[in-house]
């Protein structure tokens, strides 16, 4: 029996409960009263967060509304609150170290990247969670499962876990432009810093006793699809779409190449790269900015006022686990709409041939597709634009399926309207969909048992463009990450869907689609259906 009640009012308790429980990220999505702690990262605190969802669940299940806004963000949080559920019997605290380093990295550089304080008082924050990071890091060594943690992600956390002394000691004190406060986050990261390398210790011995399986398995994977993405299918179904995809894509390269081999036209691309990390970096603002300007020139968006993105080097915490671009959305629950575009710099102690290596999956036959992905009309376009909409809970929950689906489908939007200007942008354009149906085959295969790391990365370096280290990478982030990397390519086609039928029903203009359908959030994609379509 459903009870009536306020819908946005228990949406609105419900978020309250969420930053109070995660205070790191609400600080990171720009919540002032979450910025002096990090949380408690307890095996006690962790298990109630579970319980206390399923009891939410109950809630938000037995809730009924009349209005088609409420009602969004209502199975919006159901959906959220059932892969919570269904995670718990794979929880990520007991199994993956870097849910506590990047619970104390991310809200650290953030809060230093958005700067939404005065620097006394954006000092004083740090301060205060500095001083909280060897118990979140005495917590991972308590909670952490030798039997449910792989050594694969351990050995990925470890990694990180290396660079979080250069960045304590080094990067987040030189943010500081004051003599006297940057002398006291200094002396407040020492004691930081010792713990990162005490973790760092620990886990290079931790790696040797785990014997857990970083494969989600194939019930689960299927679950997350249904219950959270809202799918309607899963895993199995997932691996032949994206088998399918692959196939049509690929009979597309060899058309535009002119050839079978389009593996070897494209790694011919590839010779012309940016000759240094800042080359590249350089090279992508100025096909941001031609991005944008593009869009104005064809109205094919709604820009946000003040909006603007920042092209910058990746964070050195982020080169070790991180190979490709990506972005750091404005803080949404603010008035900010600065960006950032993070080019994928190479870690420190990377060698001359592995660096090269990262230039060429850069290559500036590619700069195009990628700079319209992670910025216009891509991330920071619908990112900054969701942020100005008015329906926070949809600012604070957001999934991959819709987020990246958005970005890739923004790419084939600018082809359609003749952004790629030659033939080695086109080819790297259709490659950058044919990566991702990649990941659809091999994401599922890993998972469910079908597919072995070596397999995984023969096939991601020698069926896509990727260089030999950069798939390793990948291939090690597809362990570590599952479900994600398949929601690019099968969120664009979605999207793609969604706009035929709103087209073929004379429901509005191509803006009016776009402005509507992202300003409503990175819903699941059952619900961007039914705001873009109605019903």
């Amino acid at each position: 029996m459903t009870t009536p009640t306020t819908s946005n009012a228990l949406v609105g308790e419900f978020l309250t409960w969420h930053f109070d429980s995660n205070p790191g990220t609400a600080a990171m999505l720009g919540s002032l009263a979450h910025d002096r702690t990090l949380g408690d990262f307890s095996a006690a605190a962790l298990t109630a967060q579970e319980r206390e969802a399923g009891a939410w669940l109950d809630r938000f299940t037995a809730v009924e509304t009349d209005d088609p806004e409420e009602a969004v963000d209502r199975d919006l949080v159901i959906a959220v609150l059932r892969g919570t559920r269904a995670k718990a019997s794979w929880p990520a605290w007991r199994r993956d170290p870097s849910t506590y380093t990047s619970a104390v990295l991310y809200p650290l550089f953030t809060a230093f990247l958005h700067r939404l304080r005065p620097e006394p008082e954006l000092v004083d924050t740090v301060l205060a969670r500095l001083a909280e990071v060897p118990s979140v890091l005495a917590a991972c060594r308590a909670n952490l499962d030798p039997e449910l943690a792989a050594p694969k992600i351990v050995e990925r956390a470890a990694a990180q876990a290396r660079t979080g002394r250069a960045f304590l000691t080094a990067t987040l004190p030189a943010e500081v432009a004051d003599p006297a406060l940057r002398a006291r986050v200094a002396e407040a990261a020492e004691p930081a810093a010792r713990a990162f390398d005490e973790l760092a210790a620990f886990l290079e011995e931790f790696a040797g006793r785990a014997r857990g399986d970083w494969r989600m398995g194939e019930a689960l994977y299927s679950t997350l699809l249904r219950e959270q993405e809202l799918l309607g299918y899963g895993a199995a179904e997932l691996h032949e779409r994206g088998k399918a995809a692959y196939a049509e894509l690929e009979a597309e390269m060899r058309a535009l190449a002119g050839a079978d081999d389009w593996h070897a036209v494209m790694a011919g691309l590839q010779d012309d790269h940016p000759p240094t990390p800042e080359a590249m970096r350089a090279e992508y603002e100025v096909e941001t900015l031609r991005a944008r300007a593009f869009l104005v020139e064809h109205g094919l968006v709604t820009l946000a006022e003040g909006e603007q993105c920042r092209v910058v080097p990746s964070p050195t915490f982020q080169r070790p686990v991180l190979s490709v671009a990506s972005y750091m959305s404005p803080p949404p629950l603010t008035d900010a709409r600065l960006g950032h575009f993070f080019v994928p710099f190479p870690p420190e102690g990377f060698t001359d041939e592995q660096v090269t290596q990262r230039l060429r999956t850069n290559a500036r036959s590619q700069l195009a597709t990628i700079a319209v992905h992670e910025a216009y009309p891509g991330h920071h376009w619908h990112l900054s634009w969701l942020a100005a909409q008015d329906r926070p809970v949809r600012k604070v929950f957001r999934t991959p399926y819709f987020s990246e689906g958005w970005a890739l489908y923004a790419e084939k939007l600018l082809r359609e309207h003749g952004y790629f200007t030659d033939r080695a942008q086109e080819l790297a354009h259709v490659e950058a969909r044919l990566f991702r149906a990649a990941r659809m085959v091999v994401d599922t295969a890993l998972h469910c048992g079908d597919m072995e790391v070596a397999e995984a990365e023969e096939f991601m370096s020698t069926r896509t463009s990727l260089t030999p280290g950069t798939a390793a990478g990948e291939v090690t982030r597809y362990c570590a990450w599952p479900t994600q990397a398949p929601s690019y390519l099968t969120g664009a086609l979605e999207i793609e869907r969604i706009r035929a039928e709103h087209q073929a029903a004379g429901r509005g203009s191509l803006r009016e689609f776009h402005d509507t359908i992202a300003g409503s959030g990175a819903l699941p994609l059952g619900l961007a259906r039914r705001v873009a379509l109605g019903g």
